[in-house]
């Protein structure tokens, strides 16, 4: 595996490769290989936090069941900007809202795949990430979502 760090408005990100793939992001850590995957994804990354990308376009390989990867295909199908309840992606993926809220947690490339696209009903639902809900009000806020907040 390759791990490569850099710093994001969110403090520091190590994202993880393994066979040409992005398997993990992690809040924090240390890495200095700079494959030409790992390279591209921290560009996309600044990019992203620059304001200028809204979609990423790398290759993912996040270790979890076939189940896990549908739920995780669906968050990456929510457009940048926008929302769905637990409830909503629940439904579209034929699961429970508390399941949905279960596999948001255990989402391994985190913003990337974007599960800060997921919220409560009338609540932000939570955040599994370094910073907790703070974080996720920081990616939505981001991202112009902002009216969900007030």
């Amino acid at each position: 595996m390759f791990r490569l760090t850099a710093d994001s408005p969110l403090g520091p990100i190590t994202l993880v490769e393994e066979d040409g793939a992005i398997v993990a992001l992690d809040w924090g850590g240390a890495g200095v290989d700079e494959t030409p995957v790992l390279v591209e994804a921290h560009r996309q990354l600044a990019a992203y936090f620059g304001g200028d990308l809204t979609e990423f376009d790398l290759p993912l390989a996040p270790k979890v069941s076939g189940r896990q990867r549908a739920f995780l295909d669906a968050l990456i199908a929510i457009p940048f900007g926008e929302t769905l309840t637990y409830g909503e992606i629940a439904r579209a993926t034929g699961m429970s809202a508390q399941g949905a809220g279960q596999a948001c947690g255990a989402n391994p490339i985190a913003i990337i795949i974007p599960c800060h696209r997921v919220t409560g009903t009338g609540n932000l639902g939570g955040f599994s990430a370094k910073g907790g809900v703070e974080t996720k009000v920081a990616l939505l806020r981001h991202e112009g979502a902002a009216s969900l907040l007030i």
